[in-house]
């Protein structure tokens, strides 16, 4: 038996004498008969029954490549905290939600729930599965936390578990704020913005904008990036005006633009002139290109030195975390100013090339002097043509003046060219 095998052998407990809690299993290991690890649990799908509690139905598994798909309940033999045991039969078909099922994690946790025995209400946290004796698993109880009191500790309400037989939903009509999404938030944490994007457009259109309420601003602008047109209107539409002009100073300038874009101009104007001001100024100059040229794909953030920068100088910048991948294939050498648009463009030194050389070595003395920039009105077949032919993942542009505006990169111009739909799309064959 293999080592990690062994471990998540010795970790598990027969599941008759172990209540398991949702949250606690997100994200734990999914394995096969032999102990290969084939993804890991992303939610608990469940569906109601006219008795007793919600009846599991089946677990949402993320597997290599980020696809989450379906495993039913009946292809898993044990259930722990620390691992899940499949037959090893899994559908790698795409996830998709069916009428009348319900995930934990995206849809029940956070929910306001009331006592029956008319004791109170509260919100709940976590919700406890166990196997019944016809080797059902069903939802058992429920973790809640009391709404908070002046006499709260720590400025937190207390904490029940309860059988799920003793609460039950507050009805629509009460007044009640919206679902606390903080629960989904955190077991999605580690996930990459492209990831959570897929995610949110998955859940349905109440949760998605719950979810997107309780986002960082950062974490959001990421995410907006990765979403469809429709969506990322949905979620601006169903925040203020201060909040959405927040998210979109943390976004890419191109990718600020095209939202602004979509939007009514009356909003669209209220927003620019509550963004930074810089950043509204990077967004208008976008705005002014068509979206289908290297102008309007382009974005106004490069890097960019001056031709005295040395090797080491040029790496620190490229080191840093905020750089897109793209963007750190290489550096614009310009005259100053060092911002878009800058002085006199002068050429580029390629991220590769800057290896090679001693750090003291400056940047005037690598550039590519055989890579010809672009114009702003450059159409989109140009582009793409450019990339392929020289084998680029970014090329500058420059406007009349020889003047650098901006650079536009691979996964942009993919985002234009691909189906609106490529980000759910189902491979073929």
């Amino acid at each position: 038996m293999s080592l990690e095998c062994a471990e998540w052998a010795a970790r598990l407990v027969p599941v008759s004498q172990a209540k398991v809690f949702v949250a606690r299993l997100v994200g734990c290991a999914v394995f096969d008969p032999a102990g290969d690890r084939v993804g890991k649990v992303r939610d608990v799908v469940v569906a109601y029954a006219p008795k007793g509690g919600p009846r599991v139905v089946g677990l949402v598994v993320e597997v290599p490549g980020r696809r989450q798909v379906f495993l039913q309940i009946n292809r898993v033999t044990s259930i722990a905290p620390g691992a899940v045991i499949s037959t090893g039969l899994i559908n790698l078909r795409r996830f998709v939600q069916r009428a009348g099922e319900v995930r934990v994690i995206a849809e029940i946790l956070g929910k306001r729930m009331r006592f029956i025995n008319g004791s109170g209400e509260g919100f709940i946290e976590d919700i406890g599965i166990e196997e019944n004796a016809r080797k059902e698993w069903t939802v058992s109880h429920a973790f809640l936390r009391r709404p908070k009191t002046s006499n709260s500790l720590f400025g937190r309400g207390e904490t029940v578990i309860v059988p799920w037989g003793d609460i039950a939903e507050i009805s629509t009509g009460a007044p009640q704020g919206a679902q606390d999404a903080s629960q989904l938030i955190a077991s999605f944490m580690d996930m990459k913005p492209a990831d959570l994007a897929i995610v949110l457009m998955d859940l349905p259109e109440k949760r998605m904008l719950e979810v997107a309420e309780e986002l960082p601003d950062a974490r959001l602008a990421d995410v907006l990036e990765e979403l469809s047109a429709e969506n990322v209107i949905d979620i601006l539409e169903s925040l203020d005006d201060e909040r959405a002009a927040d998210v979109l100073d943390h976004m890419e300038p191109d990718d600020a633009a095209d939202v602004v874009a979509q939007l009514p101009l009356e909003r669209s104007e209220t927003l620019l002139q509550l963004m930074q001001p810089e950043e509204a100024d990077d967004v208008r100059m976008l705005l002014a290109f068509a979206p289908d040229t290297a102008g309007g794909l382009m974005t106004t953030e490069p890097i960019i030195c001056s031709a005295d920068t040395t090797v080491a100088e040029g790496l620190a910048l490229i080191r840093k975390s905020d750089i897109a991948p793209a963007l750190a294939t290489l550096i614009c050498v310009t005259l100053p100013p060092y911002e878009s648009p800058t002085g006199r463009y002068i050429g580029v030194v390629h991220f590769q090339r800057m290896l090679r050389y001693p750090p003291h070595e400056r940047l005037g003395t690598l550039i590519d002097d055989t890579l010809e920039p672009l114009r702003p009105d450059t159409s989109i077949t140009e582009v793409s043509r450019v990339l392929a032919s020289y084998n680029l993942v970014s090329i500058p542009v420059v406007d009349a003046n020889d003047r650098l505006v901006g650079v536009v990169t691979v996964d942009d111009v993919l985002d234009q060219i691909l189906p609106e739909d490529w980000r759910t799309r189902e491979e073929v064959g």
